[in-house]
């Protein structure tokens, strides 16, 4: 910790910090107070106040005023405030970058590479500002011109979770601040003090600007103020990220007010290596995407499926790479991996893998906790086969099923027979069999990779899965689309009053 101290300090964490900001931080807030771990050390960091009810209404209040004013204006300027945002978080990159190593155990250059996702997502976000386009549509009646624009949806709730506990907002809020949207950020519980320095670091941007109230913060020592969200007409978007049990409960509750929700949920991520394979490529490709960031990537690859001519071969190569792979402090140079968040989550690990023992299947490497202070776990290789019911459920730790196929046709159905859809990737040399992993009936993911792995996704393109992943998008490609509202407009520039479909209805 004493060598966290000064970049602490830098990001405006102190001992206890207020987790409620509406355009000024509420100094006593009225929740219970939520403790900070350091999950390389299982000690504490600092201290959070947390939101009451009345912290919440009282900033989603905040967040309504604002939206009246931001809505009008424009979108280039509205974009000048968000290229404000990218040059502090530039500033602060490398600090920021360390809280998030500290708070959530990822690797040093990981924890810069979220910061640096920011400030690309602010950079997409200024561009934007200026190509927010709608379309010119032919019309069948004469003398008439169709079109569609896009306004400003409302004040929208952002729920993230601890594996990205930076990155992800900035989708969100990067975007939705562009497209006239206010944001409310609840946080996950397990990394609260990125939130707080992410909102010191934006208030500096912002300051005497008249728009200090844009992005608030409401943090909740668990599920509360994200249940509010959902529940909340006055909130028309909820984006939340998180599993797929959590993702079910505020899809329902957003739903059955009839609001918009965004879902980025669960992976279950598969890769393919077809014996037509670069296994130098797809090795280095496998370890990264399953053992990286301890295995706790919502992209992270969970299952692996060989064709029985280089599986033996390459199980052999991937244990060799697991055992040379670091564990350790994640600050320190030449680590490639960290802890688990939370002593829950070994839990989990170790409790997924006496299932597998018991549904027959096979561990193969590691699995064990590491005896040390903190939550380290050495990440699992598993023979598996593709009916273990285990092998369906997305276990959030570094536990790797392998198993085997003739075909690429087998290897398809191997790979879509889990009820998760985010990222898939399959290793070839074979243009047909890329194609066909690309095609209908390849891959049902909403990301489909060929000779790279399932983690690592630039902004430009739109980031979210299909099936029990929740269909939303974010990020690059028409994400923006989701915090705008559409409106078709037809104008009518003659003297005659022609109905569509050729009705006639004459009351002369």
């Amino acid at each position: 910790m004493a060598v966290f101290h000064d970049v602490l300090q830098r990001l405006g964490i102190e001992e206890v910090n207020s987790g409620v900001y509406r355009g000024e931080w509420v100094e006593q807030p009225g929740g219970g107070e939520l403790v900070s771990i350091d999950p390389s050390t299982g000690e504490p960091i600092a201290r959070v106040l947390t939101a009451s009810r009345d912290d919440y209404d009282s900033s989603v209040e905040r967040a309504q005023a604002a939206f009246e004013r931001w809505r009008v204006t424009p979108p280039p300027v509205r974009g000048e405030f968000v290229r404000r945002i990218g040059l502090a978080l530039r500033e602060h990159k490398r600090d920021l970058g360390r809280l998030v190593t500290l708070e959530v155990g990822k690797i040093a250059s990981e924890g810069e590479g979220e910061v640096q996702e920011m400030i690309d997502m602010c950079d997409f976000a200024v561009g934007l500002s200026r190509q927010l386009y709608g379309l010119t549509i032919a019309s069948e009646r004469p003398r008439h011109r169709m079109f569609e624009q896009w306004h400003p949806l409302g004040p929208v709730g952002v729920i993230t979770a601890f594996n990205f506990p930076v990155a992800v907002w900035s989708w969100n809020a990067a975007l939705a601040a562009v497209c006239g949207d206010p944001c409310l950020w609840k946080p996950a519980p397990q990394a609260p003090l990125t939130a707080v320095a992410v909102q010191h670091i934006v208030n500096c941007a912002l300051a005497g600007s008249g728009w200090e109230d844009l992005f608030g913060l409401c943090i909740s020592e668990g599920a509360t103020v994200g249940q509010w969200m959902a529940a909340d007409r006055r909130l028309p978007l909820v984006s939340a990220t998180g599993s797929c049990g959590m993702g079910r409960s505020v899809g329902a509750a957003v739903s059955g007010r009839l609001g918009r929700a965004l879902l980025e949920l669960g992976g279950n991520n598969g890769v393919i290596v077809s014996e037509t394979a670069d296994l130098d490529l797809a090795l280095r490709a496998v370890v990264f995407a399953a053992a990286g960031t301890a295995g706790q990537r919502c992209t992270t690859l969970r299952r692996l499926i060989l064709q029985h001519s280089i599986a033996a071969e390459f199980v052999e190569r991937l244990i060799a790479a697991y055992k040379s792979i670091r564990i350790g402090d994640p600050w320190e140079a030449g680590v490639l991996m960290g802890p688990l968040i939370d002593e829950r989550s070994i839990v989990g690990m170790l409790q997924a893998l006496d299932t597998i023992r018991d549904q027959d299947g096979e561990v193969l490497y590691g699995g064990r906790r590491i005896d040390r202070p903190g939550y380290f776990v050495e990440p699992a290789i598993v023979r598996a086969r593709p009916d273990m019911p285990i092998v369906g459920c997305e276990t959030f730790a570094p536990i790797l099923y392998v198993m085997e196929c003739d075909t690429l046709e087998e290897a398809i159905a191997m790979h879509n027979a889990v009820d998760q859809g985010l990222s898939s990737a399959i290793f070839t040399d074979s243009v047909r069999e890329a194609e066909r992993f690309l095609s209908p009936e390849g891959s049902d993911c909403g990301i489909a990779n060929v000779n790279i792995g399932t983690s690592g996704a630039e902004i430009g393109g739109a980031f979210g899965g299909e099936k029990d992943t929740g269909g939303g998008r974010e990020a690059g490609s028409d994400a923006w689309t989701a915090y705008l509202r559409r409106q078709t407009c037809t104008i009518n520039y003659g003297h005659d009053l022609p109905l569509a479909q050729g009705v006639e209805f004459d009351v002369s």
